[in-house]
This record gives structure tokens, sequence and C-alpha cells, in this order.
């Protein structure tokens, strides 16, 4: 355990998976090389169960399993929370051949409940939702050198999915306030199919 945060190579251990299989929600979230999921590798998966126990795991190059995380987010019983869920889904379905279900997005969520914001960003939300401000320094970082990364990128890493449980709860309340959970509900649903289209490179398909 390092400042708050748990570190693992290539995978979760059997331990690790055992403590968050008791979990009903779980947020997640991966840095990669670049937002192009076909071309940009995964370099980093970040993980927090709803006591704020982070794990990030370092993905290595060429890999392209990890039986124990597969196992975690393909499990039916929990909820798995993302920001822009849309990119992490397709990263983690081309890399590691993991398809994440069911998904809570804050991104969506946000644009279907703050109406009265153009801003959406977890930087945004985390800063008007949790009154932090985020510390995105290093979010333009080498990824790809994920076994010697700094304390600086590491923390970072972690942050990125230790707010979106309460996230969660908040912007939750303001769908069902507003008359939207269920819209919300059906664009979550349709996410599987955009992350489909988007690795096979469609563009537009939704265009005139």
């Amino acid at each position: 355990m390092a400042d708050g945060f748990e570190i693992c190579d290539r995978d979760l251990t059997p331990e690790l998976l055992a403590r968050y299989r008791q979990a009903s929600v779980m947020a997640i979230d991966t840095e990669t090389m670049g937002l192009l999921p076909l071309r940009d590798r995964l370099c980093l998966v970040q993980l927090s169960d709803a006591d704020g126990y982070v794990s990030v795991v370092r993905i290595e190059l060429g890999q392209t399993e990890a039986p124990l995380l597969k196992e975690l987010f393909e499990d039916s019983n929990i909820l798995k929370l993302f920001h822009f869920a849309r990119f992490d889904l397709a990263t983690l379905k081309h890399n590691l051949g993991i398809t994440v279900a069911p998904v809570f997005c804050s991104k969506i969520a946000s644009k279907l409940s703050r109406t009265y914001s153009p801003r959406h960003g977890l930087k945004e939300l985390v800063r008007e939702l949790e009154g932090i401000e985020l510390d995105k320094t290093a979010q333009s970082s080498d990824w790809g050198n994920a076994m010697h990364l700094s304390e600086e990128q590491l923390r970072y890493a972690a942050n990125d999915v230790r707010y979106l449980h309460s996230i969660h709860q908040t912007l939750t309340a303001m769908l069902k306030r507003e008359g939207r959970w269920e819209l919300a509900q059906d664009c979550f649903d349709c996410l599987p199919t955009f992350v489909a289209l988007d690795l096979l490179q469609y563009v537009g398909v939704f265009e005139h």
C-alpha cells in the first residue's frame, strides 16, 4: 500500500479480487498512451470500492489479458462507475478482452442533470460537488512507462477514482429529482453499441 493506494503488476491479486467482489459498486478508470483505443495502448487500470480502497494495476507492454480484472469487471452483480465510460469500455475491450457491465457514466449523468453548466469534466464535477480542486498537472504523462511512474503520477491516477462514488450518489439524486433517471439508464444501456461502433471505426453512423 503506497500513499493510500495499492500497486499491482499485470492484474489484481487474489486477495484484492476477493475484497472487491464483496462490493456492490466499483469506481474504475484507465490511463492510456492517448485517446484512440485502437492506436494507444492501455497502461494503468485504477479501481476503488465505496470504502475508498484504491488499487492501481500496471499493465505491461504487449499484455492482452488480466483474468482477475476480467472476472471482477464482468460481474453482473457489481455496478461499475466511470467518467466518460465510452472510452474506458473500448480501451478495456480492445486491450484486455473485457466486456464491462453494468455501467454508470458520470459524464453522461452530468450532461443530463447539470444542464445549467457547459462543463462536465471530472475536475469540474469534483470541484462543484465535492468542493475539492483536483491536481491535474500529471494528466499529460508518459503512462507507457508504467513500471517506473513517479509518486505524483500514481497519486493522480488514484485520485481519478476516489470521488466517483460520492459523485455517483449526487448525480443519481439529481437525475431522479429532474425525472431523467430512466433516460440516463437508457443511455448507459446503449454504451456497448457505441463501443462496438468505435472499435469498428464507424464514424457518423447516426448523422444525417
